[in-house]
């Protein structure tokens, strides 16, 4: 414990960061316990969608939609998004919606914004397209 002291002494700035770090990570594992928006694995995105209706819908760009991605996936694009036009997912109020980007970082702001807007079942893939196709699940191409 001394050792501690006095490395936490001699280098406060770096003290400083690792403290910031620690804290930081208690603080993001707390808000995903507490947020209404879940994360799924991708088994769990297949037994929502298989079992309970649910929708997917991808946020990724056109061109990334285009390429490859999960089957019967509704495409909604950052610009609707922004604008909270969320039109083409109104029959789909009452279902699970699972927002998929990417990397699944993005997916959040979306999935938060879908919750404002009165869908009741929100959630996210963990990982996003990326644990999607590195799970080994199928995806469609054009």
């Amino acid at each position: 414990m001394d050792q501690l002291m006095v490395f936490a002494a001699n280098h406060p700035l770096l003290s400083t960061a690792w403290v910031a770090l620690f804290v930081a990570i208690i603080v993001i594992t707390v808000m995903i316990k507490m947020s209404p928006v879940k994360q799924l694995s991708p088994q769990e995105l297949t037994f929502q969608v298989n079992k309970e209706n649910g929708v997917v819908v991808d946020i990724r760009t056109d061109k990334e939609f285009k390429t490859s991605r999960i089957i019967d996936a509704v495409h909604l694009t950052q610009e609707k998004a922004n604008k909270n036009d969320f039109a083409a997912l109104e029959k789909h109020k009452d279902k699970p919606i699972i927002v998929v980007c990417t990397a699944g970082l993005t997916a959040t702001k979306v999935a938060n914004q879908l919750m404002k807007a009165g869908f009741t079942q929100v959630s996210l893939l963990k990982g996003g397209m990326n644990a999607w196709v590195g799970a080994g699940l199928p995806v469609a191409k054009k």
